[in-house]
């Protein structure tokens, strides 16, 4: 890992493979994890079958927990052991605006300006993408019970989503992973070449497709 990266961020829909990723890089490198505590959000289940009546419960409890986690982020001492995580604290502006109606998001959006206020920012972000049939297959495939009622118009409007805001995203260093035909968790040819271009200084917007070349 470049030595200016003390905070890494791998984001990406549900299904992608970002906490196995940031698992890896994590024993990989002796890094602090910090990954995101959907288990203990009471309202996720309900969600999934029913995703109108607990949209904003679910919503606000992440933005809470997520908050709770990035702040204690916020001493500069903390950094001295390179930090990972599984989200970046954006991603709640994005699951807000798919799942919760005009009202709901005003009172989220409130509540979201206060506390982004401080939020450390990554140095890298590893964006991992996939096509919406990879991710539900991949959904399908872990067996999460409350994961089942997910369907395809769902993921594919937050692969949309995703993609239209990492479009535009210019808050720090992006590498983009396309993961269509590669899981880093069994190919270690290709987790050896990630690691290699992670050694290199992090700078802009990159692509890497693996079996192709970076630019």
């Amino acid at each position: 890992m470049d030595d200016s990266v003390r905070f890494l961020a791998i984001e990406g829909v549900i299904g992608v493979g970002k906490t196995t990723l940031a698992r890896m890089l994590g024993e990989k490198f002796a890094a602090r994890l910090v990954l995101e505590e959907f288990k203990e959000n009471p309202f996720l289940e309900d969600f999934y079958k029913n995703p109108r009546a607990w949209a904003l419960h679910t919503q606000l409890f992440f933005l809470l927990s997520r908050f709770r986690q990035m702040k204690n982020l916020g001493s500069p001492e903390l950094f001295d052991t390179l930090v990972i995580s599984d989200y970046i604290f954006q991603k709640n502006r994005i699951y807000a605006n798919i799942n919760l109606s005009d009202p709901e998001l005003r009172i989220f959006e409130d509540v979201a300006d206060v506390l982004e206020v401080g939020i450390p920012a990554p140095d890298l972000v590893i964006y991992l993408e996939a096509s919406t049939e990879v991710l539900l297959d991949r959904i399908r495939k872990r067996g999460r019970s409350y994961e089942r009622r997910i369907d395809f118009d769902y993921i594919g409007r937050l692969n949309e989503a995703y993609n239209h805001f990492f479009f535009n995203f210019d808050d720090c260093p992006l590498l983009i992973v396309n993961t269509n035909s590669v899981n880093f968790s069994t190919d270690t040819e290709e987790f050896t070449r990630l690691l290699r271009i992670l050694d290199e200084p992090p700078v802009g917007m990159r692509y890497y497709n693996p079996q192709k070349e970076l630019f």
